[in-house]
C-alpha cells in the first residue's frame, strides 16, 4: 500500500492548448508499479477532475503504488479549447497518455474513466499500444455504444451501479458479456449513476482488480 503521494499541478500540452492536470507520486525510493490517467465526466455537465468518483478512482489506484494523473477535459478549468462533443476530447486523452510515457518511459499505462470520461479513455486506451489495463466506471451504455470494444483483448474492470439511471444494469451485462476476456463487471447494489454513498465499494471493486494477476 502507498504511504501517501507527492502531488504536482501541471499544465500538460493538448492539441487545443494547455490542459490543466494534477499528478500524484508515490511517496518514497520505489519505482510505480504502473501509471494511470483517469478521465472525468460530462464538462457540460459539471464534470471536472475533481468529481468525487474519480478523485476515488484515483485514491484507490494510489493506494497501490500506482502514478496517477487526473487532467480537465478542454474548455474545463484552466484547460485551453472548448467542448469538442467526445471527439477532441480523445486527443486529449492521448496528450495525458504522451505526458505518462515520457514521465515514466519504463512503464505500463492504465486508462480509466468515468461516464463520458470512460467512453473519451476506452477508446483511446483500447488501441494505445501503451496502455496495458482499462476501467471504466458508469459506463453510460443508455446512448453510448461500446462495440469499439469488441476487439480489445486487454484486461477490462467495469463498475456500475445497480440503478445506474444512464446505464441500466441489464444492457451494461449484454455489452460486458459481448467483449473479449479478460474482463470483469461489478454491480454495486442499490448504486445510482454517481455511486453516492457507495464510493467504498468503487474502491474495493478497483483494489480487487489490480491486485489479481490477469
Amino acid at each position: 500500500m502507498s504511504a501517501g503521494h507527492h502531488s504536482r499541478s501541471l499544465l500538460l500540452p493538448g492539441l487545443a492548448g494547455p490542459l490543466e492536470a494534477i499528478l500524484w507520486t508515490p511517496v518514497g525510493p520505489a519505482q510505480p508499479s504502473m501509471a494511470a490517467v483517469v478521465c472525468h465526466p460530462h464538462p457540460l455537465f459539471a464534470g471536472t477532475m475533481h468529481n468525487k468518483v474519480v478523485y476515488q478512482a484515483a485514491k484507490s489506484l494510489d493506494s497501490l503504488g500506482l502514478a496517477v494523473l487526473r487532467f480537465n477535459f478542454r474548455g474545463v478549468g484552466k484547460s485551453a479549447g472548448t467542448h469538442d462533443h467526445g471527439v477532441g476530447e480523445r486527443d486529449d486523452v492521448s496528450a495525458a497518455l504522451d505526458f505518462l510515457a515520457l514521465e515514466f518511459a519504463a512503464l505500463p499505462l492504465l486508462v480509466a474513466g468515468f461516464s463520458f470520461g470512460s467512453v473519451a479513455g476506452l477508446r483511446v486506451g483500447s488501441v494505445d499500444a501503451r496502455v496495458r489495463e482499462l476501467i471504466g466506471l458508469g459506463i453510460p451504455v443508455n446512448g453510448t455504444d461500446f462495440s469499439f470494444l469488441a476487439d480489445c483483448t486487454k484486461p477490462k474492470l467495469f463498475v456500475q451501479g445497480e440503478n445506474d439511471q444512464y446505464g441500466a444494469i441489464e444492457k451494461t451485462r449484454k455489452v460486458v458479456a459481448s467483449l473479449p476476456e479478460p474482463k470483469r463487471l461489478v454491480e454495486v447494489s442499490g448504486a445510482d449513476h454517481f455511486f453516492a454513498g457507495k464510493l467504498d465499494q468503487v474502491n474495493a471493486a478497483i483494489v480487487s482488480w489490480m491486485r489479481e494477476p490477469v
